[in-house]
């Protein structure tokens, strides 16, 4: 289910996003994700954005399909040459199609009691021994930040145990901190899963 608000406060700052650079952090885990795919994998891209990341995927040779509730978001990553849809986490239909689903700080807006669900789609998404990245904020519960976005906070265990629980293996994890567009410095979570 998609909060209407997030994605009206995404779309109000479309602009603003666009020109957010990506951290180092980023860069890394992006070329760490890259770099264990097959050359020219078909990934999907789940919550796109404006693209940035997918622009990099396609100008490695891969084939991406990117995902996103914000259809200014929609339209810039387009733009970056990815074969972008309109919808939401409960869109993720397909079985056996992708060899990596790239979700970078896309899932935290859906809520706890969806998240299972979405894991176990996207593990459905996925070829067999197929590549998931996930990017999450850590913490307790549900909340809105400061802009008024919604969130759902993890700790590693949590996440751990519910990407295990929907069949992933070969959990890996690195913590750290960063500031986003909302201005506030906070604890996140990369983890890495195989179908």
């Amino acid at each position: 289910m998609v909060d209407r608000q997030t994605v009206d406060i995404y779309a109000a700052k479309a602009a603003d996003y666009i020109l957010l650079d990506p951290t180092e952090t980023q860069v890394r885990a992006l070329a760490s994700f890259l770099s264990a795919l097959p050359a020219h994998s078909r990934i999907l891209d789940l919550g796109c954005g404006p693209g940035s990341h997918g622009a990099v995927m396609v100008a490695q040779g891969h084939q991406v399909t990117g995902l996103d509730a914000t259809p200014d978001f929609v339209k810039a990553a387009r733009l970056q040459g990815l074969d972008a849809r309109q919808g939401d986490f409960d869109d993720v239909t397909e079985e056996a199609s992708y060899d990596g689903v790239w979700a970078s700080f896309s899932l935290l807006h859906a809520p706890r009691a969806d998240f299972p669900r979405h894991l176990a789609s996207i593990h459905r998404a996925l070829i067999p021994g197929g590549m998931l990245f996930l990017g999450m904020k850590l913490g307790v519960g549900e909340a809105r930040d400061v802009l008024g976005r919604f969130y759902s906070y993890y700790s590693e265990k949590e996440l751990r145990d519910l990407l295990a629980q929907a069949r992933f293996t070969g959990i890996q994890a690195i913590t750290g901190q960063a500031k986003g567009l909302a201005g506030t410095d906070d604890p996140y979570i990369l983890m890495t899963a195989y179908a």
